[in-house]
């Protein structure tokens, strides 16, 4: 392809850029019968590496100053680069003033009056917007939780430039027409995401959202994401409620696998933390096929890994915030749970556990939460360092896809006990995360716990929770349709409302938000969950694995608040046969079909 990319521009010109280095490029308006001076320009960039440069016709005669450094007996050849006119320069980069001075120096004999006449601006501009020309791509209707495609679609040209210009579009029309002034952009680190982020950042920025909050090294769990919005205030304090971020862009495509040739994903959070709607999604899906432009602007990249409260000016109203990926999640967790009853259980004789990351954003929490918070051992961690490609494993918290934890928790691939493993000599919790932080695994020594017994038996246990207890109990609970009735009949016989929805969570998000939302019954405290590993509750709008691995340590620490030192532990096996026995046991099936 070649370097230069003609612009509808009013006066011919080209945009050159500099070879890997998207966003650097020189602007130089040329007259037409000064074409060929096209490899002079370049070779021009390539020496000083200016990033913007903005001149009249008066550009040629720079250009000529150049090409007799490169041919002399050529620089001169043609009259028409000398012109009278008197040209300003633009200069993004102050330092770049000095290497075009040097290209001016060379010349003082031929550049005469032409060099007599040519200024800088001492001030340096503002990244102008720019509007680009574009047109619908196929097949952007989000599915039940964003819009996923294999990773080489989102790189295709324009692609993720027309979705988020679509959602862009699609918020200000929900919020009455006026444009959103502060959005989280923030993902699972998957392959593409911190690319995915500098060109999201460009666009809001061009369309005149002034607050871009981005975690630092741009990863955070999707329920973490959540509760920014939630809860974040502009000083990176608040409580539930509080919260400034009136939407969130998550980058992921949660369980699925990660890399060259696999999946990547963008979903949207409205302002209560809750995954779009269907009315949103739709009204995106409709824009994406009519889209006509987008907005960008030309600026440099944003160091993703710089210190919490660095700021980038994008734009003179546009600025970008790195911002503690985790503080804000933590103040959530710990308004659910009793940290210090924990980390003292967690201290007991008899009790270990193990988290597995799966290489996913979720590790780093663990890592916050499980060590540093409540003092559990690093050895109590596996896979929870961020991978592109989640170490090139599916990062699906379930039997097969965690088949290395299963086998730390003496169990064989179809979740029965392995009968050659003494239940004594592994960890009494074991637990897993998605790529994104918000799907769970729950494990005993010996004992699989299916996710529909897991959400049952934190419903028939609330009093173990303070987030339910300290408000009375549960005033909610609901279940996707394909899971089974075991929360059902708990919620029956304990008098709670229960709800079974479609497969979604955003159809979880309505019931928690009736009140807010909708001015109806106030459904919290509210427990929900899914088949496939999603259980969650209110204090976010999303599911959350590590808030079930810590609502399962409640119950343990409370089931074990009578037993002796020294005594053996209560394990996760004798809570739920226990559970079994009151209740009935649930069965359901579900089948994985792999798409190749």
């Amino acid at each position: 392809m070649s370097p230069f990319i003609q612009q509808p521009t009013r006066d011919p010109c080209y945009i050159l850029r500099r070879p890997n280095h998207r966003r650097e490029y020189i602007l130089f308006t040329i007259p037409v019968h000064s074409d060929p001076i096209g490899p002079l320009l370049r070779s021009f960039v390539l020496n000083t590496g200016i990033s913007t440069m903005k001149l009249d016709a008066a550009t040629t005669a720079i250009a000529a100053a150049l090409a007799v450094s490169i041919s002399p007996s050529e620089a001169f050849a043609r009259p028409t680069f000398l012109t009278s006119s008197s040209p300003t320069l633009f200069l993004q980069r102050n330092e770049n003033k000095v290497a075009v001075k040097s290209f001016l120096s060379l010349f003082p004999s031929r550049g005469g009056a032409i060099y007599t006449n040519l200024h800088m601006s001492t001030t340096a501009s503002g990244n102008e917007v720019i509007t680009v020309p574009t047109s619908p791509i196929e097949g952007m209707r989000p599915g039940t939780s964003g819009l996923r495609k294999k990773v080489e679609v989102w790189q295709g040209e324009n692609y993720v430039e027309n979705f988020i210009q679509s959602l862009i579009d699609t918020a200000v029309d929900a919020n009455g027409g006026k444009m959103l002034d502060t959005i989280v952009v923030a993902g699972d680190g998957r392959y593409y995401n911190n690319e995915a982020i500098q060109t999201i950042a460009r666009l809001l920025a061009a369309n005149g959202i002034q607050n871009i909050w981005i975690p630092q090294h741009g990863i955070m769990s999707t329920p973490a994401v959540s509760a920014v919005i939630r809860r974040r205030t502009s000083n990176g304090e608040g409580s539930d409620g509080d919260g400034e971020a009136q939407g969130g862009i998550v980058l992921t495509a949660s369980h699925n696998p990660g890399g060259p040739g696999e999946d990547f994903g963008i979903k949207y959070n409205e302002g209560l933390g809750q995954p779009a709607g269907e009315e949103f999604t739709e009204a995106l899906y409709k824009k994406t096929l009519e889209i006509t432009t987008y907005k960008t602007i030309d600026s440099d990249p944003i160091d993703l890994t710089a210190p919490v409260g660095t700021k980038y000016q994008l734009t003179p109203t546009s600025t970008v915030t790195i911002i503690d990926p985790f503080k804000n999640y933590l103040d959530a967790l710990k308004s659910c749970f009793d940290f210090d009853k924990l980390k003292e259980f967690g201290a007991r004789e008899g009790f270990s556990m193990v988290f597995d990351g799966m290489h996913g954003a979720g590790g780093k929490f663990a890592q916050k939460v499980l060590v540093e918070e409540l003092g559990l051992p690093e050895s109590s961690l596996m896979r929870c360092n961020p991978l592109p490609d989640f170490g090139k494993c599916h990062p699906d918290p379930n039997l097969t896809y965690a088949s290395e934890l299963v086998k730390k928790m003496g169990l064989v691939p179809d979740g029965s006990a392995d009968p050659s493993v003494d239940p004594s000599t592994v960890p009494a919790l074991g637990a897993a995360n998605d790529g994104d932080g918000d799907r769970n695994l729950i494990a005993g020594a010996g004992f699989f716990v299916t996710p529909s017994d897991s959400m049952a038996l934190i419903c028939d246990n609330w009093e173990a929770i303070p987030q339910f207890a300290s408000q009375g109990g549960l005033k909610g609970v609901a279940r996707s349709m394909p899971s089974s009735a075991a929360l059902d009949v708990v919620a029956e016989s304990r008098g709670i409302p229960c709800f079974v929805t479609p497969t979604g969570w955003k159809f979880f998000g309505n019931l928690m938000s009736s009140k807010e939302s909708f001015d109806g019954v106030d459904y919290t405290p509210f427990l929900c969950g899914e088949e496939s590993f999603g259980t969650g509750s209110d204090h976010v709008r999303e599911k959350d694995g590590l808030w079930a691995v810590l609502a399962w340590m409640s119950i343990l620490s409370k089931a074990n608040e009578d037993v002796a030192a020294g005594e053996p532990l209560v394990g996760v096996k004798d809570i739920v046969t226990k559970h079994w026995a009151k209740y009935g046991r649930h069965f359901y099936c579900r089948y994985d079909y792999e798409g190749k």
